[in-house]
């Protein structure tokens, strides 16, 4: 502390001490004299005054029991006038060596923290009394009459209980006892040392031997080893063997007193060492230093001789060699220097060679307490040892097994790259298993070689195995040096040979995470290396179902694969509906350095799986996996059928083909929800296995010969099933699938891809009567498409027969739409010869349909899975041969027949539905589906609008109105872009159309020019793309308005509500919708989709409508005087006949659009009737094209 300081806490002290003030004036600032201003600094002077305050009642104070003053103690601001987050020890003694560093290591061995060291050396005066009169800081210039002594104060961890302050003081006090004790004692243990080594003159050893041990005797008096206690011990011979007798009051220093045991037999080794020529034995004593350094006490065993030369005892010295032993060089230490020359000897290098250099190296490197203690033949043996190693990386084990059998040195080389904290530590473990050791203490040093050496000293409380198998210990510590890279890269190398193997390991071997290596060995990572490296941007995920070794019943793990992170929110609802139950997750990331073009992150997510008890791991794994990856790429749906994995040995295909008829029940409008549907199929999987096996015998190409036989089996198997279900619900429900599959007339589940892939998509063919349940009117025959991607359904009502497509908005019951358009198409139909048929799809996954481009681009992906569903199970005519397609069953007659045609959504698809039609030779060629390039462009002829025109013209006849060349007030339902619509609006320049609307917009025009309004319409219709938002505005007549659907409200001029017949001012855009439709207009024009009247007697429910619901009219609310249907189901037919009761004019959509199909047939018949012409070569397809 700066001396200014020093001065200010000498006036705070004068200022605050009281009556003690003048004395501890002088003893504060000399008590903290040389303590670390910063230190002073954090507690200040109040703290600091009341230390030494404390201190100084202690120096006054009577010793203790033991002599000793020491105080341990928790300050509190009542008592001690400070507080402290530690404990606090005060200790006051007489001046002498070792004191702060025993007592510090006291305390560190109780295994606390010494937080803060004050140690002052004070020359104390004091009265008659023997209180202190004053204290100065001791120096060597001092007054010699004052008292020095040593002042200790140490923070260390706060104690709490008192009991345990206790016991720390006793320890101290121990511990300064044995201090004093040895410094004490220290003169007379050294002049015991002069005397032992005189007397050594009656041995019978050698010159050699004794001259050795003299001088080694004379090297430690010479300040090379730090004596601490001493004692001598008779040798005693009986009938049992030889002991050794303590001699009373011979000891010295900490061994003052009497033994603990006084006498004790001498084991085999020790024996050894009375009948050598060896003088002085060094070993290390099973007793730690509490004195100067923490350390195992070195004991030197001294030969005491009798008159006749006989050994008659020994004389035992114990303290610790000093820095200045551990310098010394081996040629300077006597009896060490004697082994190194038996060493060099023994292994006859020239003097000057380099094997001579790295031998002396060798020994002047060797741990000294071992040069000390080891026995010349074991030298001999670990230095050519070592020197044998030399720079080779390898494990190499040297031991020394000590003569008493207490404890054994081992001196471990190993890899200095693969050295640590975490090594060094598993390998004292290993140490302590095989030598049955008791605890270990461990030296380290690393130098420039290319091993490192750890140093053990592993302590037994029992004898030290004598005869330990080093080489296998040496491969037991090698397999802890190897690092888990290693191997996983040895196991690489196995499993794929050097080269690749060094490939992959040089990618993955080091990229595991810690955690991953915590938990895996390197050679299951091995197998999960080539797990990850299949996997690429087309295949990004894979997957392994493992059970540990110690796993319990049920209990298995699942690995995810990815390149990416793989959330659980999303694997858990795949797996819980797959039966399996998640209980943890562990992710593990790989940052991977890889070549341009290939993966550099990977992810592992390992899960732990509780399966259920019916759940047979080594059945189902391959099952299981295989079906998580499709569910996950989506090539299957996510379903509570996915259990039937685990209670079943059906496989994901197998389940899908349950899922397709599960779905397709759902539009058959059955009276069970889905998850009932699944939740039965898994209660009854045996059952549920059953009805796929009478599907696959029935369909299954490679059962042909055994095919009735199967069936037959099946179906029996099948009905003793079904007795035995006890719910009449689930009867029901497992009934519907046995009779559907007995319905089922072909399917394409057993063709495959170019690539031998099976088809991601399944099609079935149904005889419709024969489907229970199936609603009227029922088709003769019927395809269901199904696939995680698209649902869709084609109705046929004969063997010929010819319809739309429609890309259908209702999921939920689209086929109920269908269904109602091939009734229509029947009654359209009777002007042609083929009859009704309708078909229509759904998107599963649609992308947003603000991306229309993308909206669009998975329409026609679906719609062509759809097209080639339909001809996958479709015959084909080959030169007038019916050819039945590749590996489907058939159990109906050829039916070669299948046309389709344009509808909502696909006006535009003709021309890709004829590709697909190429791509399979389909014979129909371009005359699959009517319309497109080379066929009738409808919207260009406006042929189904002009056909319901005449409707129209023909209706307004009976009125008298000829709409020709007289204005008439309209409604419209759809927009200018629109087929039937635009052209339709466009077959008049008389139109008033006061309000239109389709899904997008409402447009309104009270008092329309009729000219003008028909110009504009014609520009709308000419654009490539266009909507109610793009008419002119200026053309629009005052009080009109074009709105978005999605409008909170609208409000309307009083123009508009007076044209059509509205009373308020302000609608939602549906109420305005459900009042445009009642307007008191002319005409009502449908061109658009969707069913907008109905008869009261009806629900909306049944009209099977969800998207019209909000908006549509009762026939007796219209106030229409026609109503003209260009599109398709405008009206339920009770809602036909409730309008035409109520006065309205209509005939049936059936009647108004049926010139497009009759012009549809005509284009197909032409392309039949000509291709056969083609194909005789009499004329070319362009030629064909342009007739």
């Amino acid at each position: 502390m700066t001396h200014a300081n020093l001065a200010d806490l000498r006036a705070y002290t004068l200022e605050n001490a009281g009556v003690a003030a003048a004395v501890l004036a002088d003893l504060v600032p000399a008590y903290f004299d040389n303590t670390d201003p910063d230190e002073l600094q954090q507690r200040g002077p109040a703290t600091l005054l009341a230390l030494a305050s404390a201190h100084w009642r202690l120096l006054d104070a009577a010793p203790d029991a033991a002599g000793q003053r020491i105080r341990v103690f928790n300050p509190t601001l009542a008592e001690d006038g400070f507080d402290s987050e530690h404990t606090i020890i005060q200790l006051v003694h007489d001046d002498m060596p070792f004191l702060v560093d025993s007592v510090t290591m006291a305390i560190n061995r109780s295994g606390r923290m010494v937080h803060w060291i004050v140690h002052p050396l004070l020359a104390l005066e004091r009265d008659a009394g023997g209180k202190v009169k004053s204290a100065v800081l001791a120096r060597q210039d001092a007054d010699r009459s004052r008292q020095i002594s040593s002042l200790i104060l140490l923070e260390c961890d706060r104690i709490v209980l008192e009991s345990d302050r206790r016991q720390l003081a006793a320890e101290l006090s121990q511990v300064l006892h044995d201090v004093r004790a040895a410094v004490s004692d220290w003169l007379p243990m050294l002049k015991h040392l002069q005397a032992v080594r005189e007397d050594s003159a009656r041995s019978p050893l050698s010159a050699k031997g004794q001259h050795e041990g003299v001088e080694f005797l004379h090297w430690l008096e010479a300040q090379h080893f730090t004596f601490l206690g001493a004692r001598d011990y008779q040798l005693v011979r009986d009938e049992v063997g030889i002991k050794l007798v303590a001699v009373a009051e011979s000891g010295l220093g900490i061994l003052r007193g009497e033994p603990k045991t006084p006498s004790s037999r001498l084991p085999t080794d020790a024996l050894e060492f009375l009948d050598s020529d060896q003088l002085v034995l060094v070993n290390k004593a099973m007793t730690r230093a509490t004195v100067h350094r923490p350390a195992w006490l070195d004991c030197l065993t001294v030969k005491r001789f009798g008159a006749d030369g006989n050994v008659i005892g020994e004389a035992r010295f114990l303290g610790l060699y000093t820095s200045k032993a551990y310098a010394a060089a081996v040629s300077d230490i006597p009896q060490i220097r004697r082994r190194a020359a038996d060493v060099m000897a023994a292994v006859g290098v020239l003097p000057e060679s380099h094997a001579a250099k790295s031998l002396q190296t060798i020994l002047d490197d060797y741990p000294r307490d071992e040069l000390f203690q080891v026995d010349t033949v074991t030298l001999i043996d670990h230095a050519v040892g070592i020197l044998r190693l030399q720079e080779r990386q390898r494990v190499r084990v040297f031991l020394r097994r000590d003569p008493f059998g207490r404890f054994t040195s081992a001196q471990v080389f190993v890899p200095r790259d693969r050295y640590n904290t975490e090594l060094r530590s598993k390998i004292g473990d290993e140490l302590c298993r095989s030598l049955d050791g008791q605890s270990v203490e461990f030296t380290p040093t690393l130098t420039n070689s290319p091993l490192a050496r750890i140093h053990y000293f592993i302590r037994a409380d029992r004898q030290a195995p004598g005869n330990v198998d080093v080489s296998a210990l040496e491969a037991r510590i090698t397999r802890l040096c190897q690092r888990w890279e290693d191997d996983c890269t040895q196991a690489l190398l196995h499993i794929h040979g050097e080269s690749h193997g060094l490939a992959l390991a040089a990618r993955f071997a080091d990229s595991f995470p810690t955690a991953y290596q915590e938990e895996f060995s390197g050679r299951r990572a091995a197998d999960d290396v080539d797990v990850l490296a299949s996997l690429s941007p087309q295949q990004s995920m894979a997957v392994r179902l493992y059970r540990p070794l110690d796993s319990a019943p049920g209990m298995v793990r699942f690995k995810i694969f990815s390149l990416s992170k793989v959330a659980l929110s999303d694997s858990l609802p795949v797996l819980e509906r797959m039966g399996a139950r998640v209980l943890d997750e562990h992710p593990y990331q790989l940052e991977v350095a890889a070549p341009a073009l290939e993966a550099t992150q990977y992810w592992i997510h390992d899960l732990g799986l509780q399966l259920p008890p019916e759940a047979d791991f080594a059945v189902i794994r391959e099952r299981f996996e295989a079906l998580f990856v499709r569910v996950w790429c989506k090539v299957l749906d996510s379903d509570d059928l996915n259990k039937l994995v685990l209670a079943t040995t059906l496989d994901a295909r197998a389940i899908a083909v349950l899922r397709a008829y599960t779905r397709y029940f759902k539009q058959l409008d059955f009276p069970y929800s889905q998850s009932y549907l699944e939740a039965t199929l898994y209660k009854n999987a045996a059952l549920a296995q059953n009805l796929y096996q009478l599907f696959d015998a029935r369909f299954d190409p490679a059962q042909e010969a055994e095919r009735a036989t199967l069936q037959a089996s099946m179906n029996e198997d099948i009905e003793a099933q079904l007795s035995a279900v006890a719910s009449l619900d689930e009867d029901r429900i497992l009934r519907q699938y046995h009779r559907t599959i007995l319905a089922t007339l072909r399917t394409n589940v057993w063709q495959t891809t170019a690539t031998r892939a099976f088809k991601p998509y399944m099609s079935f063919k149904f005889q419709s009567h024969d489907v229970p349940g199936m609603p009227e009117p029922k088709p003769m025959f019927e395809i269901w498409v199904y696939s995680p991607r698209v649902e869709a359904i084609h109705l046929r009502m004969n063997k010929v027969a010819r319809g739309g497509l429609r890309w259908s908005d209702r999921p939920e019951d689209f086929r109920t739409e269908i269904l109602g358009l091939v009734k229509a198409q029947q009654v359209k139909n009777t002007v042609i010869v083929p009859v009704g048929s309708k078909g229509g799809f759904v998107l599963k996954n649609p992308p947003p349909a603000s991306d229309r481009e993308a909206f669009r681009t998975e329409g026609i992906a679906c719609y062509k899975l759809l097209l080639a569903g339909l001809l996958d199970v479709t015959d084909n005519l080959v030169k007038a041969q019916v050819v039945a397609p590749d590996n489907v069953v058939r159990h109906d007659a050829d039916d070669p027949y299948l046309v389709v045609a344009a509808d909502k959504g696909t006006a535009s698809f003709s021309d890709i539905a004829n590709s697909v039609s190429a791509d399979y030779g389909y014979w129909l060629g371009d005359a699959f589906a009517s319309g497109g390039s080379v066929g009738y462009d409808h919207k260009e002829m406006g042929i189904t609008a002009r056909g319901a025109w005449e409707s129209a013209k023909r209706h307004f006849r009976a009125l008298s109105h000829d709409i020709q060349t007289t204005p008439f007030t309209v409604v419209g339902i759809g927009d200018m872009s629109g087929d039937v619509f635009g052209n339709g609006m466009l077959l008049s320049t008389q139109i008033k159309l006061v309000a239109a609307f389709d899904h997008r917009h409402i447009f309104i025009d009270p008092a329309p020019d009729v000219a003008r309004s028909f110009s504009e319409r014609q520009r709308l219709f000419h654009l490539p793309r266009s909507s109610w938002d793009d008419f002119d505005r200026s053309v629009l007549s005052e009080g009109s308005g074009i709105y978005p659907r999605s409008a909170k409200s609208i409000h309307l001029s009083d123009a508009a509500r007076k044209v059509l017949g509205i009373e308020a001012a302000d609608l939602a855009p549906n109420d305005l919708i459900h009042a445009l439709l009642q307007a008191p207009v002319d005409m009502l024009y449908n061109g658009g989709i969707g069913t907008y009247v109905k008869s009261s007697q009806e629900s909306h429910a049944q009209v099977g409508d969800k998207s019209s619901d909000a908006f549509r009219v009762n026939g007796g609310q219209l106030r229409c005087k026609v109503l003209v249907e260009g599109g398709n189901l405008g009206c339920t037919q009770l809602g036909r006949i409730e309008f035409a009761q109520a006065g309205g004019l209509i005939y049936t959509d059936a009647i108004d659009n049926s010139a497009g199909v009759d012009c549809s047939d005509h284009e197909v018949n032409i392309k039949i009737l000509l291709d056969r012409v083609v194909e005789a070569g009499d004329l070319t397809l362009k030629q064909r094209n342009d007739l």
